[in-house]
């Protein structure tokens, strides 16, 4: 199966990061040339990738929306991963695991944005459902800027299986939740090998999804919104988990 990737840093990061077969780089006759568009010219005549001129009511078309920026790929599948693969590189980088786990997330702009924060992050793989929820589409490839070209993601048919799996595997899970027992999320030791657990962005943690997490964490509310978005809150969580690892030199 082939995508259209489109979006310059989505299809920078794409061939820079080499995971995927590309056979066509398409760029909007006139578009201007900057460093970006010069450096994805160079990483396809570089993979020698063909390189098309189209016009930009047809660069629409191809796209299907007008958020290409003159650029597009079209490029093999994305790639998923195994969760085995994940623990590997964390194996291979000599560091404590660190998972991020999505329950149901079905906003593509929420998937971005949590991808993109987790390869920031130095997280070692997402874990996403298969059904019910967002994929890594390319509408979720522009979205997280091409961060999701580096990051390996794992798509699973029951989220509640593979936690148990990775208990087994000794890692923590750790749900943010805000919820009764929940404990305020710089108060927990997350050093630990570790899943961190985000909710669906309208119900949060599925009740059995909650029921598998060792911990429950949330994220103290003093305005007069009670919630965050679940990218806002995950985001928060990452960062807590690479702050309390740095402090810790681990």
């Amino acid at each position: 199966m082939r995508e259209i990737l489109y979006g310059r840093h989505a299809v920078y990061e794409s061939l820079r990061a080499q995971r995927r077969t590309p056979y066509s780089l398409l760029l909007s006759e006139g578009i201007i040339s900057l460093p970006i568009i010069d450096a994805i010219t160079a990483l396809a005549q570089d993979a020698e990738v063909p390189i098309e001129r189209i016009s930009r009511d047809e660069m629409v078309r191809t796209v299907g929306n007008e958020r290409h920026q003159g650029v597009a790929l079209e490029t093999s599948a994305y790639p998923y991963a195994d969760i085995g693969d994940m623990l590997a590189l964390a194996d291979a980088q000599v560091e404590q695991p660190l998972l991020l786990l999505l329950d149901l997330i079905q906003d593509v702009r929420n998937l971005g944005s949590l991808i993109r924060t987790a390869e920031a992050a130095g997280v070692h793989g997402v874990v996403i459902q298969e059904r019910r929820a967002a994929g890594v589409t390319p509408a979720a490839v522009n979205t997280s800027s091409g961060a999701v070209e580096h990051l390996l993601v794992a798509q699973v048919t029951n989220l509640q299986q593979e936690m148990v799996h990775l208990i087994s595997a000794d890692l923590w899970m750790v749900g943010l939740a805000d919820t009764a027992g929940a404990r305020c999320y710089t108060e927990m030791d997350l050093t630990v090998p570790l899943g961190l657990v985000v909710g669906n962005e309208a119900e949060g943690l599925r009740r059995l999804v909650r029921e598998r997490c060792d911990w429950l964490i949330r994220i103290p509310m003093r305005g007069k919104i009670d919630s965050l978005n679940a990218a806002v809150a995950g985001s928060i969580g990452l960062y807590e988990v690479l702050r309390q690892r740095r402090q810790h030199g681990s």
